[in-house]
């Protein structure tokens, strides 16, 4: 592990492996309340199948896993869209980039293309979305439209308020709120108990203002359409759950309607977990962006 100094004085724990003079680079970004444990399998694999022609550099996002913790006002995603560029500029200044983004990582990804469309005009060779959304985040209703607005939104709320009030080691012993989470709106069809106990234990690390911080961000704030124009004629792939609850196959297709070169796929019965449910597919998925580039 090793740490970014961010443009605000945090400290970032970021994962590279492989070369440097590696062919191409593949940086991922992970989902809301996880780390970079999101896409172990993902790693595993490139590491498997293209060992020592690609480098990988996966990090924890500020607020989430060993990256320290923030105030809940600097809980935005435009912040780790300052994040990432700091961390190609470090670890990745030269060559092609392939950028894989699931849930808020896939919003940050937009958020770069939008402070940064140099990195797509001239470096970023392909993109893997999974399991994201372009905007209107407010209008999410976890397929339980008759809960309502408001009752929605406690949702994370209640996870902050228990992140705050207890402490790790008693969350550790008895998740019972998070895993239900996990397990009835989050997960899909079938779940494996080590896939949802990794999502849980993210859940679980992550401090009450990073869920409600970021939560609020992207429920009020996160509205970039207008930046996926950026990622066309890059080799783009869509991925989302069939039962995905919170950004359904609606909103990927949205992205697909405004990316002339991106494909989308859907995972019959996967809900929002795509690369840990359905982790060979987004394995693939990946690897189809990265072999052209390898070499």
């Amino acid at each position: 592990m090793e740490t970014l100094r961010t443009h605000d004085d945090l400290d970032v724990a970021v994962y590279a492996n492989g070369p440097e003079d590696a062919a191409v680079t593949v940086l991922l970004a992970h989902c809301w309340t996880s780390d970079a444990e999101d896409w172990r399998y993902q790693l595993r694999d490139l590491a498997q199948v293209l060992p020592g022609r690609v480098r990988t550099i996966a990090w924890d996002h500020r607020g989430h896993g060993a990256s320290q913790a923030v105030p809940r006002r600097d809980c935005t995603v435009g912040n780790l869209a300052r994040d990432m560029a700091d961390i190609i500029d470090t670890f990745a200044p030269t060559g092609p980039l392939v950028l894989a983004g699931h849930s808020i990582g896939g919003m940050t990804i937009m958020a770069l293309a939008e402070q940064r469309p140099d990195l797509f005009s001239e470096r970023v060779q392909g993109v893997l979305l999974t399991s994201t959304s372009a905007g209107d985040m407010g209008s999410v209703d976890l397929g339980l439209p008759e809960i309502g607005d408001n009752v929605r939104n406690q949702i994370p709320r209640l996870l902050a308020l228990r992140a705050k009030t207890l402490s790790k080691r008693v969350r550790r012993r008895t998740p019972i709120i998070e895993r239900q989470i996990m397990s009835r709106l989050v997960f899909g069809q079938p779940q494996r108990v080590r896939d949802v106990a990794l999502a849980v234990d993210g859940l679980v690390n992550s401090p009450g203002d990073s869920v409600a911080g970021f939560y609020e961000d992207i429920v009020l704030h996160h509205e970039r359409t207008d930046a996926l124009k950026h990622l066309s004629g890059i080799p783009t792939t869509v991925l989302v759950g069939a039962a995905d609850r919170l950004t359904p196959v609606r909103m990927a297709r949205h992205i697909v309607d405004h990316v002339d070169s991106a494909s989308l796929y859907v995972a019959p019965d996967a809900g929002h977990m795509l690369p840990l449910e359905r982790d060979a597919m987004v394995s693939d998925a990946l690897l189809g962006l990265v072999r052209p580039l390898a070499g």
